[in-house]
């Protein structure tokens, strides 16, 4: 993935826990932020936090997830990767095309 060529911002890895595990899981098992929290060992404001996107997700956390989730830790991380070398570009774009490869 060319982080560079992107039109719009990668999904992160809070938009994915909402809307492609806890909402699917809300409606079979009940799976509230409130109970996720709870199973994983973490408050509430951290889920909460992640999945309103007001926080990053760091390596405890995607550990968990990957636990509770079956997923992998890595899957997590690279959400998180995707969104802040997309951030980091677009914030520093036009200094960064100034810069000539060394040779």
């Amino acid at each position: 993935m060319d982080i560079t060529k992107m039109k719009r911002r990668p999904t992160t890895p809070g938009e994915v826990l909402r809307e492609e595990f806890l909402a699917p899981l809300k409606e079979s098992i009940g799976l509230t932020q409130k109970k996720l929290a709870d199973h994983i060992g973490v408050d509430i404001k951290v889920i909460n936090r992640l999945v309103n996107d007001r926080t990053s997700i760091m390596p405890d956390l995607a550990f968990k997830l990957a636990y509770a989730f079956g997923t992998t830790p890595e899957f997590w991380l690279n959400l998180q990767k995707n969104v802040d070398l997309y951030d980091a570009y677009k914030a520093n774009a036009k200094e960064l095309k100034k810069i000539k490869k060394v040779s």
